[in-house]
């Protein structure tokens, strides 16, 4: 099957051609979609591997496994990519050739109203990508102190109006509980910029979001695991949509560490064990963007490992 042929439902993902470029693909390697979703990234990696190749994808959302390929070369697991180290043994694998992570929820997330992801349908207040997990959107919403409401707000967005945001949902959730989506926009709106409503709405939920589903730790443990899971040369490529996550990369790929400091040894070599394919990351070109609008905030960071040059 060709990327052209991928059905509709799966969503060309953003910079394919790239992120499949970027991982160097060897016909009879071993490799990682460590976000499935909709598969788009996978489908491609199986139709660059030859008959001995072998792909492992793993994901969290059930939902997913209707989009498994039938494929004796493609292994999936049901599990967030924080664990990905622990299943490689049992599936009979010392070490990948390449690992990719597209970082961007899936179209499926936002089209699923009852997910509760979006802002744009009434639902109720879930955001959970794993069904299975027990903290739910609407238990932060409502359980949260106003300091913890106040720390999320001010790690994962630029809103400008934190403290006034943070005091209308006290305010409401005091006099019955924030159960929906329409419910948190009708009691922050009053509080956002008139002028980019919208923005700022999407703002809020991605908070909430990236909070429900502990995404930034989850980001952490899985890049600090990544030298232990790949093969010398192998390749880690990341697609990132917002500064968080994307600093987090950017640092992990330049310096070893999330926090971007660098390690140097006596000859003031870098101690880190990557070497940058990409010194920018790419984007997409207004053609792509206007044929796939979701990769408009996209950027694309690939590196190799290279642990023989530091010790």
């Amino acid at each position: 099957m060709s990327t052209t042929d991928i059905p509709a439902t799966y969503h060309i993902p953003a910079l394919l051609t790239q992120c499949i470029e970027g991982l160097n693909i060897h016909p009879d390697g071993i490799y990682a979609d460590a976000t499935f979703g909709g598969g788009g990234h996978s489908r491609a990696i199986l139709e660059a591997l030859g008959p001995q190749g072998r792909l492992l994808g793993f994901d969290q959302d059930t939902d997913t496994l209707t989009n498994v390929p039938q494929d004796e070369r493609f292994t999936f697991v049901l599990s967030n990519f924080r664990y990905m180290s622990n299943f490689m043994r049992y599936h009979g694998i010392e070490k990948f050739d390449g690992i990719l992570a597209d970082l961007g929820v899936s179209f499926h997330h936002f089209d699923d109203a009852s997910r509760g992801f979006s802002f744009r349908e009434d639902a109720p207040l879930d955001m959970r990508m794993n069904r299975r997990a027990s903290r739910s959107a609407k238990d932060i919403i409502n359980e949260y102190t106003p300091e913890q409401l106040t720390d999320i707000l001010r790690l994962y967005t630029d809103l400008k109006n934190i403290r006034n945001i943070v005091a209308a949902i006290v305010k409401a959730r005091d006099l019955s509980p924030i159960e929906t989506t329409n419910d948190l926009s009708r009691i922050v709106t009053p509080q956002l910029n008139p002028r980019n409503v919208k923005k700022d709405l999407a703002q809020v939920f991605q908070a909430l979001r990236i909070e429900v589903n502990g995404e930034m730790e989850a980001l952490q443990q899985f890049l600090a695991s990544t030298p232990n899971m790949l093969r010398e040369g192998g390749r880690l490529v990341v697609l990132t949509y917002h500064s968080i996550e994307d600093r987090m990369v950017k640092n992990f790929m330049r310096t070893g560490n999330v926090s971007g400091h660098e390690e140097k040894d006596f000859y003031g070599v870098s101690k880190s064990p990557w070497k940058l394919i990409t010194r920018s990351p790419i984007t997409a070109d207004q053609e792509e963007v206007e044929r796939n609008p979701r990769s408009r905030s996209a950027k694309l960071r690939i590196a190799q490992l290279n642990t023989a040059d530091h010790g």
